[in-house]
């Protein structure tokens, strides 16, 4: 029994002195379990936001940052825009660079012998513009007596070219001009509406002598629509709210013409396009199927040289022609 109490003596003296040491430890030890995330009483509020810190957790700064706009990576990379979501200083400027970019797009696409005759009339505009009605007149206008012995050989391709002062009308003209021009062309091909042209550019200018014309340009644009309305004769197409025959086109317009001039002089252009346009059509179309030759074919060369794939075009559409064909069994010799 006496050795049973003192073995109960000694471990109690043992566990008292253990507890002393348990709290004596550093103040350092205290902080490992408060950075554990156990929050202990003797840490400080510093040490608690190191801790919320190093564990990611929210802290004043952050929250600050918050409200501020901010972009993502797929805004950015269109780089018209900045970090904040703003355009840039040069995106204005870009949008009307590609603007620009898509009219000489579409300046291009024009037929190459249209987009000519268009620049030449814009040329001859402005330059009516900046010289005035009175020099205009002396320099552009059809003088044969300048042209022949004064060697101004460019009057008449200025007198088929200048359209007049911009206006409603000079619009209107210069769209048939595109219009019917880029159908020729598109029609016919390159060489052979340039050797049209050449002939309505001689053809006018001599009646525009006789007559006394200095300018022949809506002549020209009548000649075009004889030629396409020609074509097809019958088609019905719109004019202003009627239907009417293709032919009659070129009659509607010198009409309408003369009602808004109020004057019977309005139709002389007409006539004299619709005249020189009779003239290409007959010999070209009509004269050889009537036994007579074709003197208004385009030149070997010019050919070649404006319209190199049309022959090609032309052989594949006739190989696609006769693979089309259907072949059938054929009759034997002698049988019936």
């Amino acid at each position: 029994m006496v050795s049973t109490k003192a073995s109960a003596l000694i471990v109690l003296a043992a566990c008292a002195s253990v507890a002393p040491s348990a709290s004596a430890r550093s103040p350092s030890a205290g902080r490992a379990v408060v950075w554990g995330g156990r929050g202990n009483s003797d840490a400080t509020a510093s040490d608690r936001l190191r801790a919320l810190e190093v564990r990611g957790g929210a802290s004043k700064t952050r929250r600050k940052t918050k409200g501020k706009r901010t972009a993502s990576l797929s805004s950015l990379s269109s780089g018209e825009k900045t970090a904040t979501g703003r355009k840039k200083v040069g995106a204005a400027s870009k949008e009307k660079k590609s603007a620009l970019g898509d009219t000489m797009q579409k300046y291009k696409a024009i037929l190459p012998l249209t987009r000519v005759y268009i620049t030449m009339v814009g040329v001859t505009t402005f330059l009516g513009m900046v010289l005035g009605e009175e020099l205009a007149q002396g320099l552009l206008a059809l003088d044969p007596i300048r042209t022949i012995y004064g060697m101004e050989l460019w009057r008449p391709l200025t007198a088929a070219c200048f359209l007049g002062p911009p206006s409603i009308g000079w619009l209107m003209s210069a769209y048939y001009l595109f219009e019917y021009g880029s159908s020729l062309e598109r029609a016919y091909g390159t060489a052979q509406h340039l050797v049209f042209l050449l002939g309505q550019v001689g053809l006018l200018s001599i009646f525009s002598v006789l007559i006394g014309q200095p300018f022949f340009a809506p002549s020209v644009i009548t000649a075009m629509l004889h030629v396409l309305s020609r074509s097809v004769p019958h088609q019905k197409v719109k004019w202003l709210i009627f239907n009417v025959p293709y032919w009659t086109l070129p009659y509607g317009l010198m009409a309408s013409d003369v009602l808004q001039a109020q004057s019977p002089a309005a139709a002389v252009p007409h006539v004299m396009g619709i005249l020189s346009g009779h003239f290409y059509f007959f010999h070209k179309f009509v004269w050889p199927k009537m036994g007579g030759e074709d003197w208004l074919t385009a030149p070997e060369f010019l050919s070649r040289r404006l319209d190199p794939n049309s022959r090609d075009e032309g052989r594949k559409s006739v190989e696609a022609a006769l693979k089309g064909r259907k072949k059938g069994k054929g009759r034997k010799l002698g049988g019936k």
